[in-house]
């Protein structure tokens, strides 16, 4: 099999050439039981390019309302939006499965609206799969895009699309009738056809029987470390939030190191020390 090499003399935008053979959807279903899967948000081209050597699935989350459109919540993100970073995080990875998540209002209404919706991301954007929030409800739709050919990775536990409903974005599967409910949602996609779960914001022990009730992969996010993997916002991990979840670990300072960046620039061009010599051009270069 041949591989894509890319020319990096071109642009700044491509990556460097390095022979690649994408990851496929059945390689990440085999993943249950096995060396834990990586996966982190991407919303941009640069961004899949750094993530991409060390990751196994990128998801392009509807988190992108809030990171990078500054929106209080996911809910107002249109497919628009979702399609054109779904399709800008395809054009800088090379390695990693890429997978969209379905925004609020494309896929609730109907099997058939779902499958418009879904064929349309994947069509656009050149991405493997899309997510979807649900449970028990939703196995219907997962079971009628996966005979379709759509793969799809459910999302259980607390699904933010349902923060109205839900009432915040506490932790979930505190009460017997709450886990009970979350641990039936998860064997109701998986047995409908999804290739992996995630589960988010669930007890520890809630995620340790989904992840050991299912055959699909179960991806944790604020749920336990023996799921079969783990996701995070790269952001909120990378430290560019004064704010971050409980469950989000910061393997950066960025945002300090960004502003500490910007100050010193700051400094350079009051005090004209910036540009230099190095940086400006003579009548014969």
């Amino acid at each position: 099999m041949s591989h894509l090499t890319l020319d990096t003399g071109t642009s700044r935008a491509n990556p460097t050439p390095s022979p690649m053979k994408r990851l496929t959807i059945p390689a990440i279903r085999n993943r249950k039981g096995k060396d834990p899967i990586v996966m982190l948000t991407a919303y941009t081209t640069r961004m899949a390019q750094l993530l991409d050597p060390h990751c196994d699935v990128l998801l392009v989350g509807d988190s992108l309302g809030q990171v990078i459109y500054g929106l209080p919540s996911t809910l107002p993100v249109t497919i628009e939006m979702m399609i054109a970073h779904g399709a800008a995080v395809v054009r800088g990875s090379y390695h990693s499965v890429v997978i969209i998540d379905m925004p609020f209002g494309s896929y609730e209404a109907s099997p058939e609206r779902a499958f418009e919706s879904a064929s349309r991301v994947l069509a656009e954007t050149g991405a493997a799969g899309v997510k979807m929030e649900g449970g028990e409800t939703l196995a219907p739709t997962v079971e009628f895009l996966t005979r379709r050919g759509i793969p799809v990775m459910g999302h259980v536990g607390l699904t933010p699309q349902s923060v109205n409903a839900l009432g915040g974005y506490g932790a979930r599967g505190r009460t017997n009738a709450e886990h009970a409910q979350i641990l039936d949602d998860a064997r109701a996609i998986a047995n409908a056809g999804a290739f992996s779960l995630v589960a988010e914001g669930v007890v520890e022990g809630l995620a340790n029987e989904i992840t050991a009730a299912v055959p699909a992969p179960v991806i944790g996010i604020g749920a336990s470390a023996q799921c079969d993997g783990q996701v995070l916002v790269t952001e909120d991990m990378l430290g560019m939030f004064e704010r971050t979840p409980r469950f989000v670990k910061r393997f950066d300072d960025l945002a300090g190191r960004i502003s500490a960046a910007v100050e010193t620039y700051a400094a350079d061009v009051r005090s004209r020390a910036f540009p230099g010599a190095e940086q400006v051009y003579a009548a014969r270069d």
